[in-house]
C-alpha cells in the first residue's frame, strides 16, 4: 500500500512537471516552429517570413501541421519516459497520460 502512495506521489509530481515543460517541434528545416507544454497545449508558433506565400497557403498549413505532430509526438515520448522511470517499467492499465 505504502508503494502505491509512494508511485502516486511521483506521478502527479511527474504531471506537474510535464506541464512546466515545453518541447518544440519543426518542419521545413525549421522554417516553421510550433512549442507545446507536457499537456499538449500550444504555447507558441513560429513562422519564418520566407516562406508566407498568399499563393501558397497550402504549403504553410502544411508545414503547420508537420511541426505540430512532430511536437504531439515528442510530449508522447517525455511523457512515456517519464511514465517508465515512475513506475519502473510496470505496465499499469488504465493510466492514460498524458492527462
Amino acid at each position: 500500500m505504502k508503494q502505491a502512495q509512494e508511485m502516486q506521489s511521483r506521478m502527479a509530481k511527474m504531471q506537474e512537471e510535464l506541464v512546466m515543460t515545453q518541447v518544440s517541434g519543426q518542419s521545413g528545416g525549421g522554417m516553421v516552429q510550433v512549442t507545446l507544454n507536457g499537456k499538449q497545449t500550444v504555447q507558441k508558433i513560429r513562422i519564418d517570413p520566407s516562406i508566407v506565400d498568399p499563393a501558397d497557403v497550402e504549403l504553410l498549413e502544411d508545414l503547420i501541421t508537420a511541426a505540430l505532430n512532430d511536437a504531439q509526438n515528442k510530449v508522447l515520448e517525455l511523457t512515456q519516459q517519464n511514465l517508465t522511470k515512475v513506475t519502473g517499467g510496470l505496465n499499469i492499465p488504465g493510466l492514460n497520460l498524458p492527462f
